[in-house]
């Protein structure tokens, strides 16, 4: 029998819930529903070459803000809640990921960390960028679907989305330079980057997790990560 991959999620610590740590059950059935075996990884900076080693692969979940100091700039108006203990664990994490050569996803903060450790940078406030109209901070709950996704043709997410999908939107922040290493293979009406690819990486700024029970196409997103996971095993 085959064995199914191991991916370790990061985990959050809430301001109001100091000692919690935990994510979302969303991101874990999903993962069991593309066959994979869900491990909650909690914020140990010390303990993250660790993790990298055992897991097969690494998840990147949402959350608050990055801290802008990890990718040169200062607090600005409308940055949100900061955890910098988290910010140290995932940035370790996902250095020994990469030394390890172990496929990483990264969902709506996962997606922004990445892109600033790859060498981009973020929108710290969307509300204040020029351009942007679309509601990319829906207060309509999951798993109502929220603006359009356009896809390009070809990516590893438009052979599973297609070349137009109807996806959901929680984020105040997103990319802005666009690393050297990542290719852009979605984005928003605005023209909001919504989707990242790489040599064994890939990145959503939608939430997938919280709409495939209702709307399996949503189910895509993991879909085309498991690929990537398979590709990178037997290469």
């Amino acid at each position: 029998m085959t064995r199914r991959p191991l991916i370790g999620l990061t985990t959050s610590r809430p301001s109001e819930l100091p000692s919690y740590t935990g994510t979302s059950r969303a991101y874990t059935e999903a993962l069991l529903a593309v066959g994979a075996i869900p491990v909650l990884l909690p914020s140990l900076p010390d303990l993250a070459p660790d993790y990298a080693a055992q897991m097969d692969a690494i998840l990147l979940t949402g959350g608050v803000d990055l801290h802008p100091r990890h990718y040169g700039q200062s607090p600005r108006r409308g940055l949100g809640e900061v955890d910098e203990v988290r910010d140290a664990f995932e940035i370790a994490l996902y250095r020994a990921a990469r030394e390890h050569d172990k496929p990483v996803l990264g969902i709506c903060r996962g997606m922004q960390v990445m892109n600033v450790l790859e060498g981009g940078s973020l929108h710290q406030h969307l509300p204040d960028v020029p351009g942007v109209w679309a509601d990319h901070a829906q207060v309509a709950r999951a798993p109502t679907l929220g603006h359009e996704i356009s896809f390009v043709a070809g990516s590893a997410l438009g052979r599973t989305h297609g070349s137009q999908a109807l996806l959901n939107s929680y984020h105040h922040q997103a990319v802005d330079a666009v690393a050297p290493t990542l290719t852009v293979t979605a984005s928003a009406p605005d023209g909001v980057v919504e989707a990242l690819e790489g040599d064994g990486l890939m990145a959503v700024q939608w939430h997938p997790e919280l709409l495939f029970v209702r709307h399996p196409a949503a189910l895509g997103t993991f879909t085309a990560f498991m690929t990537l996971l398979g590709a990178a095993v037997q290469g």
